[in-house]
């Protein structure tokens, strides 16, 4: 990982250094995910996504010392945020689409601070399908910190639970709400790009990042569903929206997540 900005570099080796130190020989791995196991990390916009693994449950104690050494006011992270899932070891490998975290963590100077204590108190309305998918990330795009190889670490997904909780994403991203009418709708690059990103996993069978995501649908010649029109120019402006270009409308976004949809559901 000698190409990363330094500063995440040095905040990504004390994190696993105080991860060590609450959690002792209990901690088997440690994987970078998200945009930086894909390569697509951007200083200033990208998350931090790191997932831990250890031996064996942890008691609330050592989940909130785990919290209290790693959160932002104590590990200063030098991107947008951490968003931080320990798995026990048993979870990691067992490629179930449930959640089965020990603990989340979200924080940063730039990210409203959450700590979930189990993965029974994650609200349904917030999206149960993330870890699932991004444990099938790991699997494929894990960078290894500290234990063994990410692809031994994790177990993907079964196609049908791929598919399950791809088409769940997607509901979620098509209920949140989106300013009226046809002008730029921020974030609404993001969805665009992550529905590209689904899209390519079901057709190719490969994670991108969600710009390659998008780029590999305009190789492809069939950026959608063929109901969807005109989708490679759309894909296009959400490309330059995340190097600082107006974001596509809420409206035209929104047709494009629901082509890919159809395309997953069938």
């Amino acid at each position: 990982m000698t190409d990363l900005d330094p500063p995440l570099r040095r905040y990504l080796a004390d994190l696993v250094a105080a991860a060590r130190d609450v959690l002792g020989d209990d901690l088997v791995g440690a994987y970078a995910a998200g945009s930086v196991g894909l390569g697509a990390y951007q200083p200033g916009r990208s998350d931090v996504d790191v997932a831990l693994v250890c031996a064996d449950a942890l008691d609330l104690g050592r989940r909130q010392e785990l919290v209290a050494r790693l959160r932002h006011e104590a590990l200063p992270c030098p991107a947008r945020g951490l968003e931080l899932v320990v798995y026990r070891r048993e979870v990691a490998r067992s490629g179930t689409p449930e959640p089965g975290f020990e603990v989340e963590l979200n924080t940063g100077a730039r990210m409203p601070f959450r700590a979930t204590w189990a993965a029974a108190d994650r609200p349904a309305e917030d999206g149960l399908f993330w870890y699932g998918l991004d444990r099938s990330i790991l699997h494929q795009c894990g960078y290894a910190l500290l234990g063994p190889p990410a692809a031994e670490a994790f177990a993907d997904l079964s196609p049908a639970d791929l598919r399950r909780l791809l088409t769940d994403a997607l509901r979620w991203w098509l209920a949140l709400p989106t300013p009226p009418g046809d002008g730029p709708a921020p974030g609404a690059e993001d969805a665009v790009l992550g529905a590209c990103r689904s899209l390519v996993r079901v057709r190719h069978g490969v994670w991108l990042s969600k710009v390659d995501a998008g780029r590999r649908l305009l190789a492809d010649g069939r950026p959608a569903d063929a109901t969807v029109n005109p989708t490679a120019d759309l894909i296009e402006r959400s490309i330059a929206a995340r190097a600082g270009g107006p974001p596509p409308g809420g409206p035209e976004a929104r047709a494009f997540q629901r082509g890919v949809l159809d395309e997953i559901s069938r």
